[in-house]
């Protein structure tokens, strides 16, 4: 049955979708079967703070036919703004629900991102709980001159679902760009799954990212994340506690 389209809510000025894993499966499951050409997004503290200083970034997201709560602050943001979304849903965890649909619904699925090497391994993991899989993996680092080669790989697959991991605002920006070369149905982008799926990169401790994941990347990778998270997160909640008091998002 199809799930129908949920509705939204507004974080900041930006849409996000009211799902649970479960139908935020299914509404891509019906995005397959519309065979157009869907795009699908999601919203964490992170990517609303590049958006905030990203025009392009911004019409993105608001341009997206599906668009899913990635970090409980953004569920967070959405009760202070008087707003519900059921729960957030990162890659790490959903991707494994997703590989069952897929392997169940014979879906092709292409995967680009991470460095080389890296979402061949993040492919290998799932085929080895799901062998019935059909996967095309990819690294996610093509310069300008070899993209022609990598759209004539993933025309001759042919995917219903092409996955993109390059980070925000990279993986955007380029499907923005590149989306009617990718051609399937459904191109949707996911962030650093793929590092965390090969163990390219660890998690954190089950118990801390069940709770607060920003605060298990942070612990994980502390050189690299400390602006983004001890910076980043405060600004998030005075932008989302300026909207409550003025009703003014991003721009």
């Amino acid at each position: 049955m199809a799930a129908g389209r949920p509705s939204r809510v507004q974080v900041l000025g930006l849409p996000v979708d009211v799902l649970t894993r479960s139908s935020l499966l299914d509404r891509v499951a019906d995005l397959v079967r519309a065979d157009g050409r869907a795009t699908v997004a999601y919203l964490n503290v992170h990517v609303v703070n590049e958006a905030a200083k990203d025009a392009r970034l911004r019409a993105f997201l608001r341009g997206v036919e599906l668009c899913y709560a990635d970090g409980q602050g953004i569920v967070l943001g959405a009760k202070l703004l008087q707003q519900h979304l059921p729960e957030r849903m990162t890659g790490a965890d959903w991707i494994w629900d997703f590989a069952a649909r897929a392997e169940a619904q014979g879906w092709r699925v292409a995967w680009i991102g991470g460095s080389p090497g890296v979402a061949r391994a993040a492919c290998d993991e799932l085929l080895a709980r799901h062998p019935g899989l059909l996967l095309h993996p990819e690294h996610g680092f093509h310069p300008s001159e070899e993209q022609r080669l990598l759209f004539e790989r993933l025309r001759d697959f042919r995917p219903d679902i092409v996955l993109v991991g390059m980070g925000t605002p990279t993986q955007e920006r380029w499907v923005a760009e590149h989306r009617a070369s990718l051609g399937a149905p459904v191109v949707w982008c996911l962030g650093a799954t793929a590092d965390f799926v090969s163990g390219h990169t660890w998690r954190g401790p089950a118990w801390l990212h069940d709770n607060a994941e920003w605060l298990a990347r942070l612990v994980t990778e502390p050189r690299r994340l400390w602006r983004r998270y001890l910076l980043g997160n405060p600004l998030y909640l005075a932008r989302v506690l300026r909207q409550r008091v003025t009703g003014r998002g991003l721009g």
